[in-house]
């Protein structure tokens, strides 16, 4: 008798609901927490503007980048898949083990942990100390919502993107329809002395890079995106110029109505509380039904990018395990949901207990510090790839070499800007220590087996 067929992943995904996985996943707290922290970092309206327009290329080098390793390699993974397919098992192994004890765990954390604060802000049913508990039940209710299946997640994250996108777009039109013409703009002088230096200009671009972070994880779901030569490339693209857009027209609206120091300190009005500049923004033009409309706008937003995370990110732990680099366990796909429902309880649980132990800016830290080797590791894999004559992506990154070699350079020079600078040195050496113990670990379990299995 032969035995019955494993239920596998099937592709469900159209392009817009494509197009919807990136724009959500994306745009969360970012854009709405950050930029306090990186005016303080460059308080003047030019650095600014070009920090904003520096992650904006950047974020769009890598996605171009992923547009092409994606049209040929449409799998669940990912990241993963491409960095196995350009360097081997160990690369690969080391991106999976630091999405297992830092990076998925730290940005779901991350988000949830927003989502709770604004959540107890603008209900008021709780003590704000309790906003830990409330992003632990948020994560396991998503992660729940994901396990159900792939058209509920979906549709989450179709709703809340398009709630999200237009709050945000709302907030722009009332700066510049209302503010704008009040303040005439806090533009000059553009900029100040001292407002400007490479060191805090590398610190505020790992800030914006967690309001930009997000386009990479459709990658993820590739394995179950409709027609993914052609999906997955427009995707990355549509989805990663719309995120630019909105980002850059929000710093603008920002600066029609506050002025730099507002944006670092916040206005009187609500000194003391959470540097939310939109929420400022909304104060001085419309007073408190503003700030709970951005509320609200944070919650939705956070919300769906809890959802696309936890949606997303467990493909890899999935694709892992199919490889035979991760417990087989993992790799199993619910009979009736058609998920990979192991995997998203995993994830969960990491999420949860980092939540529990660890504050917002840790991280969003230890998450931007972790995930942005593996980024430029998989894109630089293209140069390896494209020797070999069996490589014919249905979609090619145009300006190659200089898109990704830009990408692969920009990353370099984070990574050691972080390593030299006195504030961030500590923390990013130990998030980097916690990757390299992958090593022996990888050669003391799977790699061992594999060893033995060629012997």
């Amino acid at each position: 008798m032969t035995a019955p067929a494993q239920p596998t992943l099937q592709r469900q995904i159209g392009l817009w609901s494509a197009i919807a996985i990136v724009i959500g996943t994306t745009i969360g707290s970012g854009i709405f927490r950050s930029p306090a922290a990186i005016a303080e970092k460059l308080p003047g309206p030019l650095p600014l503007a070009a920090i904003w327009v520096a992650g904006g290329l950047l974020a769009l080098c890598g996605a171009l980048s992923f547009a092409e390793l994606g049209s040929i390699f449409p799998r669940s993974g990912g990241v993963y898949a491409y960095i196995k397919e350009g360097f081997g098992n160990l690369p690969a192994f080391l991106f999976g083990w630091a999405e297992i004890t830092l990076i998925r765990a730290a940005a779901v954390g991350a988000i949830a942990m927003t989502f709770a604060e604004y959540f107890l802000r603008v209900t008021g049913v709780l003590p704000a100390e309790y906003a830990r508990y409330v992003a632990a039940v948020a994560i396991v209710a998503v992660g729940i919502v994901n396990i159900l299946g792939v058209k509920w997640g979906t549709l989450t994250i179709n709703i809340t993107t398009v709630a999200k996108y237009g709050g945000l777009l709302f907030i722009i039109v009332l700066a510049m329809a209302i503010g704008l013409p009040k303040t005439g703009g806090h533009f000059t002088p553009a900029m100040p002395e001292g407002s400007f230096s490479p060191s805090a200009f590398g610190l505020a671009l790992v800030s914006v890079l967690w309001a930009y972070d997000g386009w990479g994880d459709l990658s993820y779901v590739g394995g179950e995106v409709k027609d993914p030569q052609r999906n997955l490339p427009r995707a990355l693209i549509v989805g990663t110029i719309a995120i630019i857009a909105i980002y850059l027209l929000a710093n603008v609206a920002y600066l029609s109505v506050l002025t730099i120091d507002e944006m670092r300190y916040g206005i009187a009005e609500r000194q003391g509380e959470a540097r939310l500049v939109a929420a400022d923004v909304a104060q001085r033009l419309l007073g408190t039904p503003g700030v709970v409309f951005v509320g609200l706008t944070v919650m939705l937003s956070t919300f769906g990018s809890l959802t696309a995370s936890l949606f997303a990110s467990p493909r890899i732990f999935f694709a892992m395990a199919e490889d035979g680099l991760f417990f087989r366990t993992v790799a199993s796909v619910h009979k009736k949901f058609g998920t990979p429902h192991v995997a998203i309880a995993l994830n969960i649980v990491l999420a949860v207990v980092f939540v529990l132990i660890r504050t917002f800016e840790q991280l969003a830290d230890v998450f931007v510090t972790a995930i942005i080797p593996f980024y430029a590791v998989a894109v630089a894999a293209m140069f390896v790839l494209r020797r070999r004559a069996d490589y014919q992506p249905t979609f090619r990154t145009p300006g190659y070499p200089i898109v990704p070699a830009l990408f692969v350079l920009s990353t370099i020079y984070l990574l050691a800007n972080a390593l030299i600078d006195p504030s961030s040195r500590m923390a990013t050496a130990a998030t980097l220590g916690i990757v390299v113990l992958g090593i022996p670990v990888y050669y003391m379990t799977v790699g061992r087996k594999q060893g033995a299995s060629s012997a």
